[in-house]
Order: C-alpha cells, then structure tokens, then sequence
C-alpha cells in the first residue's frame, strides 16, 4: 500500500490501441494500492502514471497487519478506503457502460455542478484529460461539446463549461 505524501498518481488503462481510460487521480494524502494488499493479485492490474513530482510512503503488508491489530481506528480507515474504492470503481463502470457521450459529459457536468454550486464549472483539467476520466477520444468530446452548444445546452471555453439551459437538478 502506498500513500501519496506529495505529487499526483493517474490510475490508468490502456488499451491495445493507445486508448487511455483514467480511472482516478490521486494527490497528497491519498492512499492507492489498499485493496490489493491481500489479494491473491497483489499487483497494479492498471498502469499508474506520476503526473507530477511524487513522493510516496509504501507500507509492506506485515507492517499494515499490525498496525490493524493495534489500532481499531487505523483498521476502521483502511475498510473505509478500500469501500470507498469499490464505490470509484462501481461509478466508473456505469460511467463508461451503456451511456451515450452526452450522458457521460452530462453526469460529469452533473457532479461539478454540486461540488462547485454553480452554472459555470470550472475545469481544473485539461480536455484531454477530461475525455480520458469519460473514457472517450478527446475528438469524440469536442464533437459533443460542439453539438451541446449548438443545442443551446452549453457553453464552454478552455477553462470552464456553462450550463444554459440543462436543469441539473433532474435525475
């Protein structure tokens, strides 16, 4: 297990062709690796790439062990953080399975609209990026986006997207 003490971690797959899907991106404090510590494939299945300069703390399983058995609130925590990767993985399935590109953008616009409780989401990533986390071609995303403004949904600049007339607050 791995923690992250400074730096950027993309959990990523590739496919055969180059697509890259992003899993999840990780930064200071987080912890990745925690649900492989006793599995019987105790090794990345992804690719994890350093976004930026890292330093990372890596815990051997032995020392993880006993801290569990010592302390109640650090077991408590890890069964937490592996829960809470289950819930990534789960939502990045029904985020890439069975969804159109718009529902994909639409889910994602979604959520940064009640994180950031605004029309306009400001993007602390690039479009690239953000096709890779849709699991989509970055062409694919431009194209849709291009397709939302002229449906009057939205408009967007490098930096930010504005909701016009999505009501975000329906399911």
């Amino acid at each position: 297990m791995d923690i992250i003490l400074k730096g950027k971690v993309a959990v990523q797959n590739i496919d055969e062709n180059g697509n890259v899907l992003t899993i999840n991106v990780y930064s200071d404090r987080d912890i990745i690796g925690s649900n492989l510590i006793y599995s019987s494939r105790n090794y990345y299945p992804m690719t994890v790439v350093a976004t930026t300069k890292l330093t990372i703390l890596h815990l051997q399983r032995e020392l993880i062990l006993e801290l569990c058995q010592s302390n109640v609130n650090f077991m408590v925590g890890l069964i937490k953080i592996i829960s809470d990767r289950t819930i990534i993985l789960t939502d990045k399935i029904n985020s890439i399975s069975l969804k159109t590109i718009r529902q994909c953008i639409f889910d994602f616009l979604k959520f940064e609209f009640h994180i950031q409780k605004s029309n306009v989401i400001k993007l602390n990533i690039s479009k690239k990026d953000l096709a890779e986390r849709l699991g989509i071609q970055r062409s694919s995303l431009s194209r849709e986006l291009n397709k939302m403004r002229k449906d009057g949904l939205l408009e967007y600049d490098a930096r930010t997207i504005t909701l016009k007339n999505i009501d975000i607050g329906k399911d």
